[in-house]
């Protein structure tokens, strides 16, 4: 299977060199040539613009940044689609609305190309071992198909269900991790109050039966949300804005989960001085 790549970021960078490295003819395109420069020692090819990468690809990932990105890069005469044969496969590994997913499902399969939502959670440690969690919504013979390509980095494939469960399953568990870090901000601010040192009870609670990805995060951090903000705070911002158009739509009750991602994401907002 010939794979093509886009989005070679933090996570998406390390993905691309495993599905490289794992034996897949691969194709890269990014913006900036500076970016196609650290995959200059893989048997990567690259490509001149994303319809160059389409007509190379009998499956292209894509890990861009949000909604508008994925519709940019497919779109157009120079987009994905303009170049990818009928039979193909595009894999959305980027984190955004399950509606996105289907509007670009319809337009792709106005010339024979499948879409799937594949979003993925673990960061780039979780590549390089090998270990990254995959989300995957769509039919299932396609999965199928492509699961040898996801599986150079990952060792935990999901078959949520249709085209769009992958996304629901993120845009939850970004919502959860949301609240998670705002309930733990709420413990460490009530320890404050009773006299706890904040670097101390963040030992605690990160060894203790209340840990959590949150509390590591905290923890590692110095016990603020300062140092996550730059890294992950619009991205948290966006996915609980997402789960909240979800939880609208299903008129769903939205309980205390999203009062404790809102005060994760005040907190991210205002770090201390």
């Amino acid at each position: 299977m010939r794979v093509g790549f886009i989005g070679l970021g933090s996570q998406g960078g390390p993905m691309a060199r495993r599905i490289a490295e794992g034996g897949f003819d691969t194709t890269l395109w990014a913006r900036r040539p500076a970016s196609l420069e650290p995959y200059a020692d893989t048997p990567a090819r690259t490509a001149a613009t994303p319809a160059e990468l389409g007509a190379a690809s009998d499956l292209v990932c894509l890990c861009v940044v949000g909604d508008d990105d994925v519709r940019e890069v497919l779109g157009g005469e120079s987009g994905v689609l303009a170049g990818m044969a009928p039979g193909s496969v595009v894999a959305i590994h980027s984190t955004v609305h399950p509606d996105t997913c289907r509007e670009i499902a319809e337009q792709a399969a106005a010339q024979g190309v499948t879409v799937i939502d594949a979003p993925v959670s673990g960061g780039a440690p979780a590549v390089e071992q090998g270990t990254l969690m995959v989300m995957v919504g769509g039919d299932a013979e396609v999965v199928e198909k492509v699961r040898p390509v996801f599986a150079t980095y990952s060792d935990a494939i999901v078959h949520l269900g249709g085209l769009g469960s992958g996304q629901v399953a993120k845009i939850l568990n970004n919502l959860l991790f949301s609240a998670n870090l705002g309930a733990a901000m709420s413990t460490l601010e009530l320890g404050d109050a009773l006299g706890i040192a904040r670097d101390r009870l963040c030992e605690v609670l990160h060894r203790g039966s209340a840990t959590s990805k949150a509390i590591g995060s905290i923890t590692m951090f110095g016990g603020t949300l300062d140092g996550l903000a730059p890294i992950a705070g619009a991205l948290l911002q966006k996915d609980v804005r997402h789960a909240a158009s979800l939880a609208a739509h299903a008129a769903a009750p939205e309980g205390t989960v999203f009062a404790d991602a809102d005060n994760a994401l005040r907190l991210m907002d205002h770090p201390r001085s």
